[in-house]
């Protein structure tokens, strides 16, 4: 695939998600948080269980979290993916 190519796919992909907010250590190092943006987290779509609980579907690259947990980065995103 073209270096092109390449770009083009990933630009697609970028729009294809909403940030919604970041995670990030502790201070201390021992827990993860997430900032949630309230006004994004409102504009999520949602879906509803048989149990009839409704819940937002967000992610967060499992990379990008390694990197922070390890200390390499010190955020990343939590975004939603849109259709």
């Amino acid at each position: 695939m073209s270096k092109t190519k390449k770009t083009e796919t990933k630009q697609a992909e970028e729009s294809r998600t909403m940030l919604v907010g970041y995670v990030r250590r502790s201070n201390a190092g021992g827990a993860i948080k997430l900032s949630i943006n309230t006004a994004s987290f409102a504009d999520c779509e949602t879906y509803e269980t048989s149990d009839g609980e409704s819940y937002v579907p967000l992610v967060v690259s499992m990379a990008a979290l390694q990197r922070v947990i390890a200390g390499e980065r010190a955020v990343t995103t939590v975004s939603q993916l849109l259709d």
